[in-house]
């Protein structure tokens, strides 16, 4: 019952950026037929360093700029989660700049560099400083970035965007170009110092694929299909930068709504069958999981049985299902039953999917044999010899298998060596030749049984009247059909065993 890691898991590629992360399964148990549902958190290390998505930071900073402005720096981004994933900002050493933080929505922090003295062009016209990344890992890893500092003598005014965070919310099933919001920022210079454009701010390749900016109006538009059931929530940076080289960032929100664009799915865990006749009312047949990735109504799920069959269909815990049987089940009248199972959401309109379950019955002894003629009889030519007399009994049995294989056998005679039977044909044959000693009445007794375990059986009681002629034997034939009733669990048969020619060799000997 151990639960082993059959291959590396990352993280990172299983739940991206969700803060929790797990794995869930069924766990199917034999003898007790059962199904438990497993949930595996999946747990972050450190196996991620921050990273810049440039080499280099280029800054414009007028030489009349006052100490203490600030200027946004660039975000590291860290694929890890929790505290592996919390970044502190590090600056090389200058004695014009200093670092500075500033917290942002969420709890994160925004790196801002801080201008400590007045700068001279003329002295000194460019600063090349090393911004580092360090994330709370335990051991700790980092990322760096160039941070190029170029000093001019105009645009002193950074754009500004009318938001720190823009929300927005867009169904699943939006066909690409479907625009989903607008930023936007504003710069107080004049001319190029005032233009601003629109660009992503270190987002992965995976929003990029999903959504595009357009660099000039701010406008959020998305570029392929959006999959509720991957991801719900979309969290990206943008950056506005005018002419001179200002930029301000904001952090874009975007829910994704979910659509029913998925129809819930049947697997079969285990089916029994066949399954015994004599099987008690709520036996287990099979076990069925039914899921739905959509949320909401959308991903509710009822599952109901399609079909005529003594079946029905119970819900049990984690979506699974069992089909039990409803009443008795009987192999005679209906050796296998098929039905089929229908699973439909709650959506508007609704998706629904269906699989076809066979349930074969087996059979078991519970139908005796049944002889196929209430009377027999018979009329037999005198001169018949030794081992020929007389007629053959025939039983059915409903069963199948051996359950149906039948053998005869005689269980009471009168006279025990004159008749024999054959095992499986049924047949009544003389063992020996009629002579005068013989009681002219005879009851013979014969027993067919099949091979169910127990076996079951029938009796059916054969009548023979030994007479001379046919004329003779008919008084007893018609006192014996006149006369009272035959047992209930017994079959009468007649016969006239004719004696002429026996008598007159007994004659001709003496």
């Amino acid at each position: 019952g151990n639960l082993y890691v059959n291959e590396r898991l990352d993280r990172e590629e299983m739940c991206g950026e969700s803060a929790s992360c797990s794995v869930s399964f069924e766990v199917l148990l034999h003898n007790p037929l059962n199904i438990f549902h497993v949930e595996v958190s999946i747990e972050d290390v450190n196996d991620n360093s921050p990273a810049f998505s440039r080499d280099t930071l280029d800054l414009e900073i007028g030489e009349w700029t006052l100490p203490g402005a600030r200027y946004p720096l660039e975000m590291a981004r860290d694929a890890d989660v929790g505290s592996n994933s919390l970044l502190t900002y590090q600056l090389t050493s200058n004695p014009c700049f200093s670092l500075s933080m500033k917290e942002k929505p969420g709890g994160k922090k925004q790196p801002e560099l801080v201008l400590d003295k007045v700068l001279d062009r003329e002295k000194q016209s460019s600063f090349e400083l090393v911004l580092t990344a360090v994330d709370g890992g335990d051991p700790a890893r980092s990322g760096t970035v160039q941070v190029h500092v170029n000093v001019t003598d105009a645009n002193d005014n950074p754009p500004v965007f009318s938001k720190s965070v823009y929300e927005a919310r867009v169904a699943e099933n939006q066909p690409p170009g479907s625009l989903v919001l607008r930023v936007v920022a504003t710069d107080a210079d004049a001319g190029a110092n005032g233009r601003v454009s629109y660009s992503f701010s270190n987002v992965p390749d995976a929003v990029r694929a999903l959504f595009v900016v357009d660099s000039e109006s701010g406008e959020i538009r998305t570029a392929g299909p959006l999959d509720f059931e991957d991801k719900r929530k979309y969290i990206f940076g943008l950056e506005g930068t005018d002419g001179g080289g200002l930029s301000d960032h904001c952090e874009v929100q975007i829910d994704v709504t979910d659509e029913n664009d998925n129809a819930p799915e049947i697997t079969i865990l285990s089916l029994s069958t066949p399954v015994p006749e004599d099987a008690p009312t709520g036996t287990v047949v099979a076990l069925l999981n039914v899921e739905d990735p959509d949320s909401g109504e959308n991903g509710q799920v009822s599952c109901e049985l399609s079909g005529e069959a003594p079946l029905s269909i119970v819900a049990s815990s984690g979506g699974s299902y069992k089909v039990v049987t409803a009443s008795a089940l009987d192999r005679e009248q209906a050796s296998e039953h098929r039905v089929t199972v229908v699973a439909r959401d709650g959506g508007r309109p609704a998706l629904w999917s269906r699989t076809e379950l066979v349930l074969e019955v087996s059979d078991v002894n519970d139908n005796a044999p049944v002889f196929e003629e209430a009377a027999y009889s018979a009329y037999v030519a005198e001169n018949n010899a030794a081992g020929a007399l007389v007629l053959r009994v025939v039983a059915v049995d409903a069963d199948a298998g051996q359950n149906a294989w039948l053998s005869y056998e005689l269980a009471k005679a009168t006279e025990p060596g004159l008749f024999r039977v054959g095992l499986h044909s049924g047949e009544v044959r003389t063992a020996r030749a009629v002579s005068e000693r013989d009681a002219a009445k005879q009851r013979v007794v014969a027993v067919v049984k099949d091979h169910g375990q127990p076996a079951l059986s029938a009796t059916a009681t054969l009548h023979v009247v030994l007479a001379e002629s046919l004329q003779e034997a008919l008084p007893e034939l018609s006192e014996r059909a006149a006369g009272a009733e035959a047992p209930a669990a017994e079959l009468q048969f007649y016969l006239v065993l004719a004696l002429a020619l026996l008598s007159a060799l007994f004659v001709l000997s003496v």
